[in-house]
């Protein structure tokens, strides 16, 4: 090979993008955020409740999906759909806690209910549970294992695919497959949608 082309295979290496898992965690357990590791519980918080004050932590026990986000935010719109397709395909046994920046009261829980999203939406306009979590750019998305580890860290908008699998990598009996078989529970056999 000349040396013309072996710098210009070497540049065009060095310049292609990350895959996501690179891209999301620099370390073992690093997450992109100063506060949060991989493999370790989260702050707790509280948030208002159908039924008065609730402990994060009190939801532990299944796969949670924390979102920090807003309804100004194109990256958030964007992801919307993923969450939308975890609905559909987890409902009630992988909670999203939708955690807002929005100033307008309500505003969040609207926007998630106009796209058929689920949540437990918590307004959070003074950002004290962002600053627990170190959380800066928005979107950031934690998807947690059942014991309340953290499992995956998306910092940007992430998709059905990066999400879908993060879920499913942390879902009491759940097989997770190379290639085009990918996550089946029970159904063995069943193609990737």
């Amino acid at each position: 090979m000349s040396p013309r082309l072996v710098a210009l295979v070497l540049a065009a290496t060095l310049c292609a993008p990350l895959p996501a898992a690179a891209r999301r965690h620099a370390s073992e357990s690093a997450t992109g955020l100063p506060g949060i590791r991989l493999a370790q519980t989260p702050p707790d918080f509280t948030f208002a409740g159908d039924n008065g004050p609730e402990r994060f932590h009190a939801l532990f026990g299944r796969p949670i999906v924390l979102s920090f986000w807003a309804t100004w935010c194109a990256p958030c719109q964007s992801e919307i759909g993923a969450f939308a397709e975890m609905e559909k395909v987890y409902g009630d046994d992988v909670p999203l806690v939708a955690v807002s920046e929005d100033t307008t009261p309500g505003a969040a829980e609207a926007y998630l209910r106009a796209h058929d999203v689920r949540a437990i939406s918590i307004d959070d306009p003074d950002r004290k549970i962002f600053g627990l979590y170190t959380v800066v750019p928005i979107p950031t998305t934690l998807v947690l294992a059942p014991d309340g580890s953290v499992s995956h860290v998306s910092v940007g908008a992430l998709d059905w695919p990066e999400l879908h699998a993060a879920v499913d990598r942390v879902r009491p009996g759940s097989l997770t497959l190379p290639g085009s078989l990918s996550t089946m529970s029970g159904n063995a056999g069943t193609p990737d949608p």
